[in-house]
């Protein structure tokens, strides 16, 4: 029998997820854990994490490995109920599930084991896995169809479903050619889940302790085993840098294919970069080559020029943002508000019909609704040691080339001329003006070019 990806979840059942994060990851070549690094900017724990709680796991159990610290807060990051168990020797799958012995001994309904670096699981599957634990199988392994079986162990189906799976080190000639190959996760029943994984052995090629042997071991038992398949891209594996790129690549496409698919035009998907949890809405159209970081809303018909870049910005309805704008944290654009093209916005918020249409930097401030603000304006917001704020009122209108000193006050209608540095509040409706008087000296332009011509033929 194969299980069925579209099952029903399996309702308040009780569920454990065991997530295996206690990989060196020696082929990244880096300073940072493997299972640390992102992708759509979230680790590879977190999704991992994300996906089984969205499943309906209500206990989560992550083995790290020894002096990792840095794994055990991403993953209390992602869920504060997580609880941190250890495995001091890699002696193999079964060996790191058996670090969380004390949470198998505690009675769930279903036991799920998922690992940190296969960041692509679906919450989908992981519930497809649990509703097949909860129909009456008691160990679900999740294989797929591979282009390329070389390496994986093969998944041997007879008549009563999953006979064993056999890691390719150890296959026959024939068990070779078996194309049903072993993405490793696993998911079992509760109630039998420690006494199989805790008859696991090692008489293997690698001298380890094999969690794919707890199908040959439950069928040994009388119980049953059975296989979920799911697609091969969505059970890759990541284990340097050119596997981290196509698990990338292949959540991006699942992410560009959900905001259109959700209402939003992407005019070329390929060059489109979400992050997880990117929110794009209806009728939003995005240009070439923008880039998503996290914490970005964008609302119903705004625009995104070609080549911006946004983080930690709202972005209200009807608002236009570049080409070549950037929006910091902490950017909040109303409704029908402009940024145009090279300009930064910083903890700041634009008004209704507010517009910052070029060459400028807004930082640390508040501009109100219907004010405008000239090419090449900044606000002066750090000193070297603190931040301080601008306040632009509504409807006010600061010419090109002003530098505004913070903390400053623009009150509403108030106009500041162009070349202006504004160090004192400006009152509504006033005209502020700070620039050096203009001078003119007559023909000193042709006595100085004089000047440099006698000196270079001397």
């Amino acid at each position: 029998m194969i299980a069925t990806r579209t099952a029903p979840a399996s309702g308040s059942r009780s569920c454990l997820a065991i997530v295996l994060a206690a990989g060196e990851g020696t082929r990244m070549k880096s300073d940072t854990p493997k299972v640390l690094h992102a992708i759509a900017g979230r680790s590879m724990l977190g999704h991992a994490i994300t996906a089984l709680v969205g499943a309906g796991a209500t206990d989560v159990v992550v083995v790290v490995g020894p002096d990792r610290a840095d794994v055990a807060k991403e993953a209390l990051a992602t869920f504060g109920k997580a609880r941190i168990v250890v495995q001091h020797e890699r002696l193999g799958t079964a060996h790191a599930v058996l670090a969380a012995r004390e949470a198998l001994m505690e009675g769930h309904d279903d036991v799920v084991v998922a690992f940190a670096d296969t960041p692509l699981m679906t919450t989908a599957t992981f519930a497809g896995m649990r509703a097949a634990i909860a129909s009456g199988t008691h160990v679900l392994a999740v294989g797929f169809e591979a282009a390329d079986p070389t390496g994986y162990g093969r998944m041997v189906l007879d008549s009563e479903g999953l006979g064993a799976i056999v890691e390719h080190k150890d296959a026959s000639e024939a068990e070779r050619n078996i194309g049903l190959c072993n993405a490793g996760l696993l998911a079992l029943s509760g109630r039998h889940a420690l006494d199989i994984i805790s008859r696991v052995g090692n008489d293997n090629a690698q001298r380890e302790y094999y969690l794919t042997d707890a199908v040959k071991i439950a069928r040994g038992l009388g119980l049953s085993a059975q296989v979920l398949i799911a697609p091969e891209d969505e059970v890759q594996g990541v284990n340097d840098r050119v596997q981290l790129a196509r698990a990338e690549a292949t959540m991006q496409k699942r992410l560009r294919d959900a905001a259109m698919r959700a209402g939003a035009t992407l005019l070329a998907p390929e060059t489109v970069y979400f992050s997880h949890d990117t929110k794009i809405g209806r009728d939003v159209i995005v240009e070439p080559n923008v880039f998503f970081g996290t914490g970005v809303v964008v609302e119903d018909q705004a625009v995104i020029h070609a080549c911006s870049h946004l983080e930690g910005a709202h972005v209200g309805r009807k608002a236009s943002v570049g080409p070549f704008a950037r929006l910091r944290p902490g950017a909040d654009l109303g409704e029908k508000a402009k940024v145009g093209n090279f300009v930064e916005i910083k903890a700041a918020s634009l008004g209704v019909g507010a517009k910052v249409s070029h060459l400028s930097y807004i930082g640390d401030a508040s501009v109100g609704a219907g004010a405008n603000i000239g090419a090449g304006t900044i606000t002066c917001n750090y000193d070297g040691f603190s931040k301080f704020r601008t306040v632009i009122g509504e409807g006010a209108f600061v010419g090109s080339n002003s530098s505004l000193v913070a903390p400053v006050t623009i009150a509403a209608g108030a106009y500041v001329g162009s070349g202006t540095v504004v160090t004192k509040d400006v009152s509504a409706d006033a005209l502020a003006v700070g620039r050096a008087r203009q001078v003119e000296i007559a023909g000193w332009a042709s006595q100085f070019r004089a000047r440099k011509a006698s000196s270079r033929k001397a």
